[in-house]
């Protein structure tokens, strides 16, 4: 019996990101088609095979799809066939399966596009974090609190 890892997904106006949260995956299998068809299947740790397909809300470009396997997870970057911002992930208006969950940490708003430039599936460093403001000092939003050895002593 094939199971189904959990599914987040983010989206810029051109690009759809999937991350397949599986763990030490093996025989990683993913298809992409023209109408919007996006295939995964792979292997578990204790063998278990995984698998599902989304009926993506628009058409894809196949060879604009890439995919990077890491020890926890599968980043998938697909390449949308008309820039645009789909209203969901999947051409049905039905509530998606309870595996498939919006990406939050990943997620940009159209509004905020211009300041995200990263290519999640591209990224060399897996532990970059994505949107990272790196003009801002780390005190920033921090409450000042003095020291409280010098307030003790007056």
């Amino acid at each position: 019996m094939s199971r189904h890892p959990e599914v987040l997904w983010a989206q810029r106006s051109d690009k759809v990101y999937l991350t397949v949260a599986l763990p030490d995956a093996k025989d990683i299998n993913v298809k992409c088609e023209a109408e919007g068809l996006f295939s995964f299947s792979a292997t578990g740790l204790q063998g278990h095979p995984f698998h599902f397909t989304l009926d993506l809300y628009g058409q894809i470009q196949p060879q604009g799809c890439k995919t990077k396997a890491g020890s926890r997870n599968i980043l998938c970057s697909i390449q949308k066939q008309h820039k645009g911002w789909w209203k969901r992930l999947l051409k049905t208006q039905e509530k998606p399966a309870p595996y498939i969950k919006v990406d939050w940490n990943n997620w940009c708003d159209e509004d905020d596009e211009q300041d995200s430039t990263s290519d999640l599936a591209s990224d060399d460093d897996d532990d970059a974090v994505i949107g990272e403001d790196d003009e801002s000092s780390e005190d920033e939003g921090m409450l000042y609190l003095p020291d409280l050895e010098k307030a003790r002593k007056k």
